[in-house]
């Protein structure tokens, strides 16, 4: 009898363990499927993305938002799989990090917003009184350099050779009426060096931090033809994720479209 009753308890821990092993498994994987790691700069990025959360969670989505303060390693973070998608950067950028990263396969998944580049200056209310041999800082990427160098174009102080579009460099500059020097800085650090040149060139994202206004502060600034629109990325075949689907539809929805308007008035603007 107490061999029967040892058998039978045996056989009760057994199954209750196969239970409750199948039971965390299930949990495990609905957990890591209704749940997403999205890395993205501060502002306007992260804040887009804290007003996703809300609408995420209809969808049954946790979000969680990893910060970062520089352009390179969320890419290196996504292509390791340490995130599930990054959102700081626009396609041309991405491409061009992915050409100097032959091992880095991402791909855009959507486009969400135009972060106008602006001319900013603490030296000069107007783009005409900029003195001959001025400094402007512009960052140092290839592609935000390009952009901001077809910004000058676009404004009148220079000319860039026919043809090199967004990955022109100052060696492509041809006619340099007012003699403009150029100090090439890592963008997020442009704004710092508002003080010592006469001029920079701003990202929107980073104006914002340092409490510039896009719209008020600039001198020049770029307008709704902007081909930089700002992308969700994701690593190559996971676009169709469910998660990721949800994270687009979330970011296309009426409630974050408003928030973008209301909230940047402008700076930011929605590209869908």
């Amino acid at each position: 009898m107490k061999k029967k009753v040892l058998s039978l308890l045996a056989g009760l821990t057994v199954a209750a363990l196969a239970l409750t092993g199948c039971g965390g498994d299930t949990a495990g994987s609905s957990s890591a499927a209704k749940s997403l790691k999205v890395g993205a700069t501060a502002v306007p990025h992260a804040e887009i993305l804290e007003a996703v959360k809300p609408v995420l969670e209809k969808d049954g989505v946790k979000l969680e938002i990893v910060e970062f303060n520089d352009y390179v390693q969320p890419n290196l973070a996504l292509n390791d799989k340490e995130l599930d998608a990054n959102f700081f950067q626009h396609k041309p950028y991405l491409d061009n990090f992915m050409e100097e990263h032959k091992d880095v396969k991402l791909k855009s998944a959507f486009g969400v917003h135009i972060e106008p580049m602006g001319i900013y200056s603490k030296k000069v209310s107007d783009l005409k009184d900029l003195k001959e041999g001025a400094a402007i800082s512009i960052p140092n990427d290839p592609t935000n350099g390009g952009r901001a160098l077809l910004l000058l174009e676009k404004a009148g102080l220079l000319k860039l050779k026919a043809g090199v579009g967004e990955k022109a460099t100052v060696q492509d500059v041809v006619e340099n009426p007012k003699n403009l020097k150029f100090q090439e800085v890592e963008a997020a650090q442009v704004p710092r060096t508002l003080e010592d040149v006469d001029a920079a060139i701003i990202n929107s994202n980073f104006a914002m931090q340092v409490s510039l206004n896009p719209t008020k502060d600039t001198l020049f600034m770029e307008d709704s033809t902007s081909p930089y629109v700002n992308i969700v990325a994701v690593r190559e075949g996971d676009e169709n994720r469910p998660e990721i689907q949800s994270l687009i539809k979330a970011l296309k929805s009426d409630e974050v479209k408003k928030f973008i308007e209301d909230k940047y008035k402008g700076a930011v603007v929605p590209a869908f």
